[in-house]
């Protein structure tokens, strides 16, 4: 097994959380989890592989939208339990309801609504029309 695998603390479901970054901007477009076979899979094929807890299989992201995330670079933190991975967004668009970033809802601390702040770019329904 490699290096990079055996120094990494998963969590107990051996998963690993990873915050998904814009390579060009740096703005965080998603969240998603990782377990060994996905990170090395992600690693080798250049592009993003999550698993997926809701479904409990592996998913590889943009396999039904298009929106493939191309791996430009992966950090991981001082303690070894938490990745970053910056990617090139194909469409621009990182979230199923066709929004940039899946954090598009603001809390707004005033008045305690949510509040979105991200425009749709493309209706979910037109992303996922052949997937139903």
């Amino acid at each position: 097994m490699s290096e990079y695998l055996d120094s990494i603390v998963w969590n107990d479901d051996g998963l690993l959380p990873v915050i998904v970054q814009d390579f060009s901007t740096n703005k965080v477009i998603m969240f998603a989890w990782m377990n060994k076979d996905t990170l090395k899979q992600s690693i080798e094929e250049r592009k993003a592989i999550y698993w997926s807890r809701s479904r409990k299989k592996v998913w590889v992201k943009g396999e039904e939208s298009g929106h493939i995330q191309h791996i430009q670079e992966i950090l991981l933190d001082c303690d070894k339990d938490s990745l970053i991975i910056k990617v090139k967004q194909e469409g621009g668009i990182a979230c199923h309801t066709g929004r940039e970033s899946c954090f598009y809802n603001q809390i707004d601390m005033e008045s305690d609504n949510l509040i979105d702040v991200e425009p749709i770019i493309k209706d979910p329904n037109e992303i996922y029309k052949d997937k139903k």
